[in-house]
């Protein structure tokens, strides 16, 4: 008689999901065309339903494995792509992200969600995380986890989606040739992320509605600030910090999901522009 407790997912033909109460084991048939946005609706649904901090294993492996570690003119190119699209997302945006209401979340997720340079003190994090795993899972709050990892997680499918830009960009173009709209419609084009875009706006509606259901509960929160001291403890100030920002941007607003909703909208009207062959996608 199956265990009640165990839950059995298949995602796609190629990845099997099996998870029980105690124990977790992922069972994956990889093929050479891996497709990015499956990769992340697994780690969406690990963060999900399995216990706590195992999701991370696999979220650093991602990270760890980009090209741009072992590469520094691709990693010279890749944060050019990434100031250029961050710079592009705070125009189109400026008048909705500069709503008193929005401002913090507005600064969260472009310095905090969208990935970058900084990512990495968080990818250092997440390794010394896993060192402690034991002593973490019963110190810190399930939910906090599960909203980090989602968390986490868009901001490494971000990473690896400029990053193949990037390197579109470096086979291209020399590179000095600064970013203009023009080469970056023409990248994206050629690209044809089309689909993991919209899969990656998906990926960040869910995590507007995960924000919003534990994100605001007064008991987790003061069970989180509890766990301050450990956090200082063991040196897990910036782990800490990325969470409590998140706290922090929620509370002038009156619901995550219907910001990000707004925001993930206009970046369908986008990407939708950019594939139809409009000449100027990215300004109205």
């Amino acid at each position: 008689m199956q265990n009640p407790c165990t839950v059995s997912v298949e995602l796609n033909p190629c990845i099997n999901i099996v998870t029980d109460c105690w124990t977790f084991r992922v069972y994956a048939v990889m093929v050479l065309s891996y497709d990015a946005a499956y990769d992340f609706l697994v780690l969406f649904y690990l963060s999900s339903n399995m216990s706590k901090l195992a999701a991370f294993d696999h979220l650093l492996l991602q990270y760890q494995t980009l090209n741009y570690h072992q590469n520094p003119a691709l990693k010279q190119r890749l944060h050019e792509v990434q100031a250029w699209m961050k710079a592009r997302i705070a125009e189109t945006h400026k008048e909705f992200f500069a709503l008193p209401e929005n401002q913090l979340m507005a600064q969260y997720f472009l310095n905090r969600l969208y990935g970058g340079p900084d990512f990495e003190a968080i990818a250092q994090q997440i390794e010394r995380l896993l060192k402690y795993a034991h002593k973490a899972e019963s110190l810190l709050p399930e939910n906090a986890i599960k909203t980090g990892t989602k968390s986490v997680s868009l901001a490494v499918l971000a990473t690896q989606l400029d990053e193949q830009v990037a390197e579109q960009l470096l086979k291209d173009y020399p590179l000095e040739t600064p970013l203009t709209d023009e080469i970056m419609r023409q990248t994206l084009v050629k690209l044809d992320q089309g689909d993991v875009r919209y899969e990656q706006l998906q990926l960040l509606d869910e995590l507007g509605l995960t924000l919003d259901k534990y994100m605001r509960s007064t008991m987790m929160y003061a069970a989180f600030k509890m766990c301050k001291g450990i956090a200082t403890k063991y040196q897990f100030e910036p782990m800490y910090d990325f969470i409590q920002e998140g706290f922090a941007a929620m509370k002038p607003m009156k619901s995550a999901a219907t910001f990000i909703k707004t925001f993930t909208a206009k970046e369908r009207e986008i990407i939708e522009k950019v594939h139809a062959g409009h000449p100027n996608p990215f300004r109205d």
